[in-house]
């Protein structure tokens, strides 16, 4: 099977997609050049389908060199027969691969492996053979040091008999497919365990049965947290009754005195082997799943936080809130350099607020600032309604911030680098400035599953979730284009083509030769050949360049083309951009060639008409309600607007205002039947919810949308 074929089983596209793809990304092309500038190679997939054609691809490659590693394994053991050759060769299954190879593992001393040694092999063979009516006459003359009698001969049999039911492809496949269907997983709490605080979260499970394969992800992965924190036992359990009498038919053919031996063969070989193997690959199979949804949550979450709305480049005055320890206070230029700190004390125990809040005025003056970025953690809201009194003497916008992962920036090398001279409390308030300014760029410093917007990302497969989440960065940084000659090393990384080594050499280069002043001269920089510049150099913007297109999305290797458009249209390429009467008399047939097709021109036009456009939407400022402070004020029945800031499969969380978040279950975000949050809410959407109940002692409020 070739990798298209293999590909195509597992993905929604055209074996010539498939094909034109695997090409792409085997030409070391990138998958965000790809799916922006080979559309018409790629039959316009986008970049998720071809994250998956790359994934697909992996997966297939190791396929092939796994059957290269079984192969040489059972030839060293001179075992391989063309005829096992050719089963494994035409297997692209990597669970039936591993069937296949299971008779041929070399693995510690078993019972079975005792017995062969013992020659009691070939009584095994007699007994499944199941011709002799006096199996204990037969059984004499295998009598020997370990097996000293008859009961012992026949227990060494039933050691060799169970292996081979073990590794009985037809038995194994049949109860593989009624473990994924029919199992089901059981859990009871751990003695002592009911009264402990820590149990408390998991109360829900401390006696719950569920079939396995139909079980929520979010369900699945809190049992398996609370059976790994020693609070609850978990158990897969199927019908032993039914999976015995299957494989009573399947072996047992007639019924003589071997009949007994083999049945109790079938029982140790079910109990001892194939159980305890089938539950937990059925377990981890449902797990994998799970991962894969909850990563999915993560990555959707993350993708919209990334392309948050920027304010820009604005004069920040940014606040990380407390009580005790003060709000720590910075000032940052437009390009988020810092330009000042302080501490103030504006609520109890020092209740310094006029001292406060001449400061705060003061530094709005000194340090020209145009708006403020409130953290939104401990204090949040009361800092909210103190700088909300102050009388500014210009107007003052001001905006609550999402600080998750601020710390984890503050306390990393990162942070250090940047700012050497300055503690961890100074380094969190930069984080909350510079996310308003432009949250891409400041979060693309902070480990993404540290950002804290999925649900159970301590719990899911560690790998898979950092490559998913590398590509959502990825997706997302070279989706909105990074200005070349202010992007930080970090954002610089996750362009297309470029890394952190090269990252590294453009701001060094850009720190000793200036601005950069069109996008030919990034080949001026050491190490960054014409294939890297390929891929990075229309993800790049830079302003006021010398060419017009070196800030938009229009490729370098299509300037020559749009050069042409403007000349047929007796126009220059400046005059052209932007015009949209004159981009309409573009005939767009008159330019496809073999390089370019109407996907790409299409995209060609449409970013003439508004050249560099930020993706991103417009930031707006949000009002909670002035009477909530604490979860103490809440009112069942009362209705109240909110921020959607957090996603699961099972629903949302929504910021009202508060220290605590409220859930909307699924079946609260609407009216109706709802399958996929994600169709209903976004993350950071404005909503109205209505309040359903609240948990003072718990510190849990239920909400609904469907209002």
């Amino acid at each position: 099977m070739t990798a298209t074929a293999f590909i195509k089983q597992h993905i929604a596209a055209t074996e010539k997609q498939i094909a034109n793809t695997i090409s792409l990304l085997q030409d070391d092309h990138t998958i965000p050049f790809i799916a922006r500038y080979r559309k018409d190679a790629t039959g316009n997939l986008d970049e998720e389908t071809i994250e998956q054609i790359a994934l697909q691809l992996k997966a297939y490659y190791a396929l092939i060199k796994r059957k290269e590693a079984i192969i040489k394994a059972i030839e060293k053991q001179e075992l391989l027969t063309d005829e096992i050759k050719e089963k494994i060769n035409a297997t692209f299954d990597l669970v039936a691969l591993e069937d296949l190879y299971l008779p041929f593992k070399k693995s510690s001393k078993t019972k079975a492996s005792v017995a062969r040694e013992a020659g009691l092999e070939p009584l095994a063979k007699i007994i499944m053979a199941q011709n002799h009516d006096n199996i204990q006459q037969a059984c004499q003359r295998y009598i020997c040091t370990g097996f000293e009698n008859t009961d012992k001969v026949i227990e060494g049999a039933q050691h060799i008999i169970a292996e081979w039911i073990n590794e009985n492809i037809y038995i194994r496949t049949h109860l593989r497919r009624l473990f994924l269907r029919e199992a089901t997983l059981d859990t009871k709490v751990i003695k002592g365990q009911k009264d402990e605080e820590k149990a408390q979260k998991f109360a829900h499970y401390f006696e719950w049965s569920e079939n396995l394969n139909r079980m929520p992800s979010h369900r699945l992965l809190a049992i398996l947290r609370a059976t790994n924190e020693g609070v609850i036992q978990s158990k897969v359990r199927v019908d032993n009754d039914q999976i015995f009498e299957f494989i009573e038919k399947t072996i047992i053919k007639k019924y003589n005195t071997t009949a007994p031996i083999i049945k109790c063969a079938i029982k140790d070989s079910y109990k001892r082997l194939l159980y305890p193997a089938l539950s937990n690959e059925i377990l981890q199979q449902c797990k994998m799943k799970a991962d894969e949804k909850s990563i999915g949550v993560f990555a959707n979450n993350l993708g919209q936080l990334l392309l948050e709305p920027p304010l820009g480049e604005k004069r920040i005055l940014a606040i990380d809130p407390g009580f005790k320890s003060g709000c720590k206070v910075v000032c940052l230029d437009e390009k988020g350099d810092l330009l000042h700190n302080e501490t103030i004390y504006p609520h109890a125990p020092q209740n310094k607020t006029t001292e406060a809040l001449k400061k705060i005025r003061s530094m709005c003056n000194a340090y020209k600032i145009d708006a403020i970025s409130i953290g939104n953690g401990t204090a949040s809201r009361e800092t909210e309604h103190f700088i909300k009194k102050i009388p500014f003497d210009k107007s003052m916008q001001v905006f609550v911030v999402n600080e998750s992962g601020a710390s984890v920036y503050s306390a990393s090398k990162i942070a250090r680098d940047e700012f050497p001279n300055y503690d961890v409390t100074v380094r969190g308030a930069v984080s909350i400035g510079r996310r308003l300014a432009d949250p891409l760029a400041e979060l693309v410093k902070i480990e993404p599953k540290a950002i804290g917007v999925g649900q159970y990302q301590h719990d899911v497969n560690q790998n898979l979730l950092k490559e998913s989440l590398d590509n959502v960065v990825i997706r997302c940084v070279n989706k909105a284009g990074v200005n070349l000659n202010t992007a930080s090393h970090h954002l610089l990384t996750y362009v297309a083509g470029i890394g952190p080594k090269l990252a590294e050499n453009i701001v060094q280069y850009r720190a000793e030769h200036g601005a950069f002043s069109s996008r030919t001269a990034l080949l001026n920089v050491p190490g960054l050949g014409k294939k890297a510049f390929q891929q990075c150099a229309a993800f790049i913007r830079i302003t006021n360049a010398d060419n017009p297109l070196d800030n938009s999305a229009v490729h370098p290797e299509s300037y020559a083309l749009v050069n042409k458009m403007a000349k047929d249209l007796k126009i220059s390429v400046n005059e052209l951009i932007g015009n949209r009467d004159k981009i309409n008399q573009i005939q767009l047939d008159n330019y496809v060639t073999d390089q370019i097709g109407l996907h790409g021109l299409q995209d060609i036009v449409k970013e003439l008409e508004k050249p560099g456009l930020d993706p991103r939407k417009k930031l707006s400022i949000f009002e909670f309600d002035k009477n909530l402070k604490t979860i103490n004020d809440l009112v069942v029945g009362a209705v109240v607007p909110g921020i959607v800031n957090n996603i699961t499969n099972f629903g949302c969380f929504v910021n009202i205002g508060i220290k605590e978040s409220g859930l909307v279950h699924i079946s609260q975000l609407k009216q109706g039947f709802v399958s996929d949050v994600n169709e209903v809410v976004t993350l950071n959407q404005q909503v109205q919810v209505k309040v359903l109940e609240v948990d003072k002692e718990r510190k849990r409020i239920q909400l609904s949308m469907a209002i």
